[in-house]
């Protein structure tokens, strides 16, 4: 089980089942969301995402067609998504969990739109855009 919340602890969750697919995406769009040089975001089944206390307030914005990116009210932090096209499947920050996370990044995403600035120190695998083996299995955007 893992624990986490948001910036100000008003937005406060559980999951009670493991992460996937967890990628560094180095977006645009990713980055002007989190104010940072990219994003760290996991798949995870909504079935085992279980919220603790703020619901409530959650506010959403869809940042593309079928794709919503909900974030707490109060402190602005980002949540997770959702992607009409991905039923039962939410995409949550990972900086946002508390617990131990045994589960490591597999690949740095969208290196190619990557902030000038930024420079890739470890050596997990970089993709111009979207993973292959995403891409195989999905055939679409999965919203980051």
């Amino acid at each position: 089980m893992y624990s986490g919340g948001c910036l100000c602890g008003v937005v406060l969750f559980e999951l009670h089942g493991g992460i996937e697919n967890i990628v560094c995406c180095h977006c645009s769009r990713c980055r002007k969301a989190q104010g940072s040089a990219f994003a760290t975001n996991g798949v995870i089944q909504e079935e085992y995402f279980k919220f603790i206390g703020g619901e409530g307030a959650l506010s959403g914005y869809e940042s593309s067609p079928g794709q919503i990116k909900y974030f707490c009210s109060h402190c602005g932090s980002p949540i997770f998504s959702r992607n009409a096209n991905l039923p039962g499947q939410l995409r949550i920050r990972l900086g946002l969990i508390a617990s131990e996370i045994k589960e490591r990044p597999q690949a740095h995403i969208f290196v190619g739109s990557k902030a000038d600035w930024e420079a890739i120190c470890d050596d997990l695998p970089q993709y111009d855009e979207y993973e292959p083996a995403r891409m195989a299995k999905e055939g679409q955007d999965d919203g980051a």
